[in-house]
């Protein structure tokens, strides 16, 4: 997604005729992206690229909002300029990095069994919509005997 934006950027340049100033700073914020992402999992918010990358966060918007007043843009093309070249990476990365660890499935607990083994073989009792159905089905409608005469 990363080159993408990249790519697009260059693009944006050469058929646009964008200001240099706005793609250098785009491009600089996105070698900043691929430097938090070469650590993913591991991302620090007193890291030089972190706090690079949300200066030109900060400094992207400034001139895109400096720059569009200024032109006769449709709304379409601003909130396009936006969404792919603004917002798409950082969120995307913010996102991914919120995650909680707890989402994602872990063998500490069961080091000697593999994650599909330790998931098919938990017989915890499972909380759900389709639980508290049956649950309810089972509580409230009388149970029917099958009486042989």
């Amino acid at each position: 997604m990363n080159f993408t934006v990249l790519l697009l950027y260059i693009l944006l340049w050469i058929f646009e005729s964008f200001p240099i100033h706005i793609i250098a700073c785009g491009l600089l914020a996105h070698l900043c992206h691929f430097a938090i992402i070469s650590s993913f999992p591991f991302a620090s918010i007193q890291s030089p690229f972190m706090i690079l990358a949300l200066i030109f966060v900060v400094v992207n918007h400034y001139l895109a909002f400096s720059y569009f007043p200024n032109n006769n843009n449709t709304l379409s093309e601003i909130l396009a300029y936006f969404t792919l070249f603004l917002w798409l990476v950082p969120l995307s990365l913010f996102v991914s990095l919120s995650l909680s660890d707890t989402s994602l499935p872990t063998v500490a607990d069961q080091p000697d069994i593999d994650v599909v083994s330790s998931y098919l073989s938990n017989k915890r009792k499972k909380y759900g919509f389709l639980s508290l159905l049956s649950y309810a089905k089972e509580t409230v409608l009388p149970i029917r005997t099958k009486k042989g005469f």
